[in-house]
């Protein structure tokens, strides 16, 4: 199994004659359940390349045990995967991450608040020259690279992060993955604790990923951020996947209806 995935990586020639209409990741009755709990019963779940899915639910309804299970912290009880229409087995984070490219940003962020931006963004994967000692100009030079594709002002790329907004630190994680070569992004609630003008900021940060052809999964309670950056909304409510909606063809009423249950979703609960 582990060799399926990595072909899916492996292989420019697989990716290129992937059909449009094939999810680049999708799940298939994915159940979960954590004692008597049931925290997912046979969800659906697929996202497209380019494209920018909010997964919304209110709390309990199995949005984190989801996004977990797609990125190999958890084990699914039963169900399957896919990369790009490929069956894949992820036995831990290191298969989501360095086999089919995926890359979890969560709300805490995992930033090292006394190390500078550049350190973040290559920690454990330093450029070295001469054997182990680290090639710093090559780590700068690239870090800041990397910040200027994603178009957020950072005073340099040798502050340390603690000393950022909010907004920036997130561009910082996102700069991680970006250098680690993820094309998958799982965004965990990106713009919780973030005032208006850093709310904008991440917006921007996720137009102009997918721009450049990544993918991505918000993860969010947030309707009003929702609606200003996804393409399509999957509902979720205790374990079941009960709505997917265009954002172009819903309302937040009725998204909110499908979350509370005042509006009767795809599945009974």
């Amino acid at each position: 199994m582990a060799q399926a995935v990595s072909s899916v990586q492996g292989s420019s020639e697989s990716a290129a004659s992937t059909s449009p209409s094939t999810p680049i990741l999708e799940a298939k009755g994915i159940s979960k359940a954590f004692g008597h709990v049931q925290a997912l019963d046979k969800v659906d779940f697929e996202v497209y390349p380019s494209e920018v899915v909010a997964l919304i639910g209110d709390n309990g309804a199995g949005k984190s045990t989801l996004v977990k299970i797609l990125s190999g912290i958890y084990h699914k009880d039963s169900g399957e995967i896919f990369v790009e229409g490929k069956p894949v087995e992820f036995h831990g984070p290191v298969d989501a991450q360095r086999l089919a490219g995926i890359s979890t940003v969560y709300q805490d962020l995992a930033l090292v608040d006394v190390r500078d931006v550049a350190s973040n963004i290559y920690l454990n994967i330093e450029p070295t020259w001469f054997g182990p000692f680290i090639n710093f100009k090559k780590m700068y030079a690239d870090a800041a690279e990397i910040i200027s594709r994603l178009r957020i002002t950072m005073p340099s790329v040798k502050v340390n992060v603690g000393d950022l907004s909010g907004g920036q630190r997130q561009a910082v994680a996102i700069a991680r993955a970006l250098a680690r070569g993820q094309r998958i992004f799982l965004l965990d609630e990106p713009t919780a604790a973030l005032g208006v003008e850093q709310q904008d900021k991440v917006n921007q940060l996720i137009a102009d990923l997918k721009e450049h052809g990544s993918t991505i999964v918000l993860i969010s309670h947030n309707l009003e951020h929702v609606f200003k950056v996804a393409d399509r909304l999957i509902v979720l409510r205790r374990g079941h996947r009960v709505g997917t909606r265009q954002k172009s063809a819903t309302t937040k009423e009725e998204i909110v209806g499908l979350i509370t249950g005042a509006i009767k979703g795809d599945v009974a609960d």
